[in-house]
């Protein structure tokens, strides 16, 4: 069975996005070590899931020269991997490696996790996390947690309604303050 892992930046606050959607908060000061980190993370290969929102903000940034400059490595690998994007409302995708699905998000996972092939990640994409959490079908969450507070925004596990079982497995803390925290779902 293929594995599913959530990769968010949280404000301390626990939130994903400010509310009118900003996230530049998640990019911080520079920090070579965190770049690194970032860097050796994205390589799992795998096949990242997308909800609209960070499809299209994605899309807009890593095909670009200016991503190729900034964050090679990276860009590299964010445009070759494989990606579904989950929307009702898109009719089509340009990004290049990139499969559009409609209709019930649970079940499309269920079933994308019983196929063979490597793990599945989520990128961003809070709606899908907090109904794919609610669901059991999040295998590990993988969280930086970033120094700053927003005092309002869209909390990453909104709408949840029963406790998660979650365990600590990892951590690390960086120079520019973020802090990484990873834990794995627990029956």
């Amino acid at each position: 069975m293929r594995r599913l892992v959530a990769f968010e930046n949280v404000t301390l606050d626990g939130y994903f996005a400010a509310t009118d959607g900003d996230i530049g908060w998640a990019h911080g000061a520079p920090d070579p070590e965190f770049d690194a980190f970032v860097a050796d993370n994205a390589s799992g290969g795998g096949q990242l899931l997308l909800g609209r929102k960070t499809y299209e903000l994605m899309a807009g940034y890593w095909p670009t020269s200016l991503a190729s400059q900034q964050a090679p490595i990276v860009a590299e690998r964010m445009n070759h991997l494989p990606k579904v994007v989950f929307s009702r409302t898109m009719d089509t995708v340009s990004w290049s490696n990139t499969k559009l699905v409609k209709g019930h998000l649970p079940a499309a996972i269920r079933r994308m996790k019983n196929e063979s092939g490597p793990g599945m990640a989520i990128l961003g994409s809070g709606s899908l996390v907090s109904q794919l959490a609610q669901e059991g079908l999040i295998d590990e969450y993988q969280l930086v947690v970033n120094p700053v507070v927003l005092g309002d925004g869209r909390a990453l596990f909104d709408g949840i309604t029963a406790r998660l079982g979650l365990k600590l497995t990892g951590s690390q803390v960086f120079r520019n303050g973020r802090v990484f925290l990873c834990y794995e779902s627990v029956a």
